[in-house]
């Protein structure tokens, strides 16, 4: 018998009045093993804050945010199924973002399925807040970290957070709310993983995923963009290259148009247009101020929620950066950029999944 709750986004309005014998949890610092009644049980918190509510009795705030020590790792989350993940928020300094990284693994694996790091899970890629308001991840003032994507597991969820940096980060506010259910037989298991080409290498295109194989679909991207030249920036494709492909079967036909705009975002005239909607968005443009901030940066996402790229047996996703050169005889010229581009990927497959590329440390993660 199919859960009511387990029909995919945009259809819960739709399922909401329909019962069901799934059992809600939530996991916080408060409640940090989800148990019923587990809830509001700490006696003093373990963060630097915890002297705040020496005068309260047990059962108010006690322990909202745990510190992350640097150089280690938490589990935030542990979770015997079955089940699904609904929701996350998250929130720390927007500083901290770029020096967190996101785990998820998925019944018992040793490869992680999700690994990104924390801002650019969120589309916050440039570690300064930028409002989303999207269906699978939102970003509420002043940086307040949601997400719904559903993250389905048969046997056993955990979710972890590294502190890359040797700092420790003070007030990390986290809350993870699932339901225990039976899980579908035909409901495939999230993905995500983060990329950077710092510069791109000349005539070479930004690799979001190279070696996924197994069956599934593609279900969303967000680009931290740099711009390393003067002028526009997003002339080049997007492509998706299905199970056998050589050539892609889907190609776009522009950075701006793959992202659901046209004419190089501008509106008005001489100026980016910043724009978040539920499928589509350019939610960040950080204009240089001619000192340090000396690079034009942008935010982009794309979720496939309404329109997801299935695959069968591999998938293979790239963008190309092209800009122009100063036209010779009247006659524009395309110029192949050398950006900054961090690509995070989320699609849903079978496991086991491919293992991903080496994670990166502190250093590549930095945004200066």
């Amino acid at each position: 018998m199919s859960t009511p709750w387990f029909n995919g986004l945009g259809t819960h309005l739709g399922n909401l009045s329909r019962l069901s014998g799934a059992r809600t949890r939530s996991i916080s610092a408060e409640n940090p093993s989800g148990a019923p009644g587990g809830g509001g049980r700490a006696e003093r918190g373990t963060h630097s804050t915890a002297y705040a509510s020496r005068e309260l009795p047990r059962g108010w705030k006690k322990a909202p945010c745990i510190d992350l020590r640097g150089k280690e790792t938490y589990t935030i989350a542990d979770i015997d199924g079955p089940g699904a993940v609904q929701h996350i928020w998250i929130t720390t300094l927007p500083k901290h973002w770029r020096r967190i990284v996101l785990r998820c693994h998925w019944d018992g694996e040793e490869n992680p399925s999700i690994e990104v790091p924390l801002g650019d899970f969120f589309c916050q890629g440039w570690t300064v807040y930028a409002p989303v308001s999207s269906l699978p991840v939102t970003v509420a003032p002043a940086g307040g970290l949601n997400c719904y994507w559903e993250m389905p597991f048969r046997q056993h969820a955990r979710i972890t957070v590294e502190n890359v940096g040797p700092d420790t980060i003070e007030g990390f506010f986290y809350q993870i709310t699932y339901a225990l259910t039976d899980v579908p037989d035909d409901a495939a298991y999230l993905h995500a993983q983060w990329r950077r080409s710092d510069p791109l290498e000349y005539q070479q295109p930004h690799v979001l995923l190279d070696g996924v194989r197994g069956q599934g679909h593609y279900v969303g991207t967000y680009l931290a963009w740099e711009a390393h030249h003067t002028g526009w920036w997003g002339e080049g494709e997007i492509k998706f290259f299905l199970d056998d492909d050589e050539f892609p079967t889907i190609c776009g036909t522009g950075t701006e148009d793959y992202f659901g705009g046209a004419w190089a975002f501008e509106d008005p005239p001489g100026q980016y247009a910043a724009y978040s909607t539920p499928y589509l968005g350019m939610p960040q443009v950080i204009r240089p101020d001619g000192f340090y901030d000396n690079q034009p940066r942008f935010g982009l996402y794309r979720w496939h929620v309404a329109d997801p790229i299935r695959f069968t047996s591999a998938l293979r996703v790239q963008i190309q950066a092209l800009g122009f050169r100063t036209p010779t005889q009247g006659q524009e010229r395309y110029l192949p950029r050398r950006d900054d581009i961090a690509s995070t990927s989320w699609w849903y497959q079978t496991e086991p999944h491919t293992p991903f590329p080496a994670f990166p440390g502190m250093d590549a993660l930095d945004t200066v």
